[in-house]
C-alpha cells in the first residue's frame, strides 16, 4: 500500500460536504489483523471496554493503544496522520481513540450529534480544530448500521443540544428530531458504503448518527479523534482513557509498521 495524500479535489470535498471517504486504503492483510485482534478486545473485561444494555455485546473499547501493540502502532500509521495533517493544517494530537462495534443483531443505535459538540462541552475543546479518521474494519454496507451523516451541517457551527444519558449505555450530548430534520431538509441523508480496509474522515461537527444493527452481519469501526496540538481540552472532568491529556504531536511510523510491527519513528 502507498502513502494518502489528499488531492486539492478531495480537499475541496471535505469543505463543502464535511467529510471524505477513501477506498481500501489498508489491506485485507492489515485489515485482518487488527480485525482479529478488536475481536480480542472485545472480550476482555475491562473499563474501557463499554458493553450494549443487554450486558453482552461490546458497543465500544476505549483507548486501545494502551493495551494493544497493534493498535498502539495503528494510531501513529502515515496512511491515517498525513491526511489529518494536511486538512488542520497542523501537528496533532490524538483528544480520543476507539473501536466501535455494532454486533450483528444486537449493535444499537448512534443518536444523531456532532462530535466536536460533545468535546466542547465535556472536555473543554476550544475550537472545531479537530476531526475523526476512521477504519472499516468489516464491509460496511446499508445492512449493518451504517454510519449517516448530514453533508454540510459541519458549517452550522456547535447546534443546541441535550445530554442524553439514558438512550443507550454511553452518555452523548443529542441534537432534537426537529433540528435533524430541518438540517436533511437543507441538504440530505448520506451513508458512505465500502470494504473493509476503506477509510473515512469527517469533520468534528458534521452532524452524524446510525441505525441499529439488526442484521447478522458484524460492523467494526475504529476512529481516531484527531486534534490540532494548540487546540488541546482545557478541562479534565472525563475519565483519561476518553479524554486524552497527552498534546504530545504524534511522529507517524513507516508505512510497513503494522505488517512489520517497527515502532521507530520515520523523518
Amino acid at each position: 500500500m502507498s502513502a494518502v495524500h489528499l488531492s486539492e479535489a478531495q480537499i475541496a470535498d471535505f469543505d463543502r460536504e464535511g467529510f471524505v471517504f477513501l477506498e481500501s486504503v489498508f489491506s485485507e492483510a492489515e485489515v485482518d489483523l487488527l480485525s482479529r485482534e478488536a475481536d480480542r478486545i472485545f472480550a476482555l473485561d475491562r473499563k474501557e471496554v463499554i458493553r450494549e444494555a443487554s450486558g453482552k455485546a461490546a458497543r465500544m473499547a476505549f483507548a486501545p493503544h494502551t493495551y494493544s501493540e497493534i493498535y498502539g502502532v495503528l494510531y501513529r500509521h502515515p496512511r491515517l496522520i498525513g491526511p489529518v495533517k494536511q486538512l488542520l493544517r497542523a501537528d496533532v494530537y490524538m483528544h480520543q481513540f476507539k473501536i466501535n462495534a455494532k454486533a450483528a443483531f444486537d449493535g444499537e443505535i448512534w443518536q444523531w450529534h456532532q462530535d466536536f459538540g460533545v468535546w466542547h462541552r465535556d472536555d473543554m475543546m476550544p475550537e472545531p480544530k479537530a476531526m475523526n479518521i476512521s477504519v472499516f474494519l468489516d464491509d460496511v454496507t446499508v445492512a449493518n448500521g451504517p454510519l449517516m451523516f448530514i453533508p454540510g451541517s459541519h458549517k452550522k457551527g456547535v447546534i443546541e443540544a441535550g445530554h442524553d444519558v439514558e438512550t443507550t449505555t454511553f452518555p452523548l450530548w443529542t441534537l432534537d428530531q426537529r433540528t435533524i430534520a430541518r438540517l436533511a431538509d437543507e441538504s440530505r441523508i448520506e451513508a458512505p458504503l465500502g470494504p473493509k480496509g476503506s477509510v473515512l474522515m469527517f469533520h468534528g461537527n458534521l452532524v452524524h448518527a446510525s441505525p441499529p444493527n439488526i442484521s447478522p452481519y458484524d460492523r467494526k469501526i475504529t476512529y481516531l479523534s484527531l486534534c490540532d496540538v494548540d487546540n488541546h481540552i482545557r478541562r479534565f472532568a472525563r475519565p483519561e482513557w476518553i479524554a486524552f491529556r497527552d498534546f504530545t504531536p504524534i511522529r507517524p511510523l513507516g508505512d510497513d509498521c503494522l505488517s512489520r510491527g517497527l515502532l521507530a519513528p520515520t523523518g
